[in-house]
């Protein structure tokens, strides 16, 4: 078979990043297991179905799929094609989702599975998250799976994260559901684009999600991510309206979306929708997938956008994949000591006691113990 050289890439991209992984078998449409009711959709005339999980609400006839690739029309029901079928699977500290006040210094065991509803030009997982579920390897993990390697590697978290939830959302709904059950906590790791049935659905089998906003700007989204701001920054007021925990990441490209003006609004935005006390991360891009010849986010610019984000009555701002660097640490709102230290993943949680400050007692928002 004769490749295009954009396949060549993607296709040696996807070989590159299996090594060194768990053997993986073959994801097999033949085998039958792959085909799991999804839920939220519509039906309509003719077999014509209505997906109702995120916001493009995707009209899908018999034998196509929609957007994401993964939800299949078969005869008038519509088919997720990746439940208990992730392409990767890892142990990583919490602190790389990244959560800074959930369990700080504990492991989250983390899968995913092919694609995602949205396309961001500068994607660092883009081999999977861009990639058909047919186009990867994938194990055969159903949801009790996952918790009993979960368990096995004692992590008291599973994650769903690398590549978007949202689209392999009845996956992480029974995993979660079933985690919950045995004393396991779950965390999402999204784009928030999704609808607010679905998201609030959800919410009761999950420990925490963190949000990627991707930028301030509805062109931006449009631009760069093929996707719109409104439905992740309605996302995140349901968050706070529900009372789960969260936090907020913001990768800052140059020039693109890293203006004083539009941190500052976004800044204000957060503190008047979402409270003071929310976590926002600042972190550093590299160049990558579509965006290739921007430079790295330069340190100033990180620490321009930590010092906004205080002046505008942030508690909890943090400076993002710059290891070492003292924004990375969690300091007292109260009395400006350091409650939690951090160098990469090592972490030190000596300031803290009963998810308190240890020195003045000021109570510290997250998920501690």
């Amino acid at each position: 078979m004769k490749l295009s050289r954009r396949d060549f890439i993607i296709h040696s991209g996807l070989a590159t990043c299996s090594l060194g992984l768990a053997p993986r078998r073959l994801w097999a449409k033949e085998d039958g297991y792959w085909l799991h009711e999804a839920m939220h959709y519509g039906m309509q005339e003719g077999g014509v179905v209505n997906c109702m999980l995120c916001p493009r609400g995707c009209v899908i006839t018999d034998g196509l799929r929609g957007h994401c690739e993964v939800r299949e029309n078969r005869k008038g029901k519509l088919y997720t094609v990746v439940f208990g079928r992730p392409c990767t699977y890892h142990t990583d500290p919490i602190e790389k989702k990244p959560f800074f006040h959930f369990l700080p210094g504990t492991s989250a065991f983390s899968i995913a599975t092919a694609r995602c509803n949205i396309e961001c030009k500068f994607c660092q997982n883009w081999q999977i998250s861009q990639s058909k579920p047919e186009e990867v390897t994938s194990l055969k993990m159903p949801p009790a799976k996952v918790v009993q390697m979960t368990l096995d590697e004692r992590s008291p978290t599973i994650a769903y994260t690398y590549t978007e939830p949202v689209i392999f959302y009845e996956y992480m709904y029974e995993t979660a559901k079933l985690g919950k059950s045995k004393g396991l906590r779950s965390v999402m790791v999204t784009n928030g684009f999704i609808k607010k049935k679905p998201m609030k659905d959800l919410c009761p089998h999950l420990a925490a999600v963190k949000v990627d906003l991707k930028a301030f700007t509805e062109k931006f989204y449009k631009d760069i991510c093929d996707g719109s701001l409104a439905p992740v920054l309605d996302t995140l007021k349901l968050l706070k309206e529900i009372g789960i925990w969260h936090e907020v990441v913001v990768l800052l490209v140059p020039t693109l979306n890293d203006s004083d003006k539009e941190i500052t609004e976004l800044c204000q935005w957060v503190k008047k929708e979402l409270g003071p006390q929310v976590p926002v991360h600042f972190t550093r891009y590299y160049p990558t997938y579509k965006i290739r010849n921007i430079p790295p986010t330069p340190v100033a610019t990180l620490v321009k956008a930590y010092d906004i984000g205080v002046k505008e009555g942030l508690q909890f701002v943090y400076i993002g994949n710059v290891p070492g660097h003292p924004g990375g640490n969690t300091y007292c709102p109260k009395c400006k000591k350091t409650v939690v230290n951090r160098i990469s993943y090592h972490i030190d949680t000596s300031g803290l006691k009963n998810g308190s400050c240890k020195s003045c007692g000021y109570p510290v928002p997250g998920v501690w113990a």
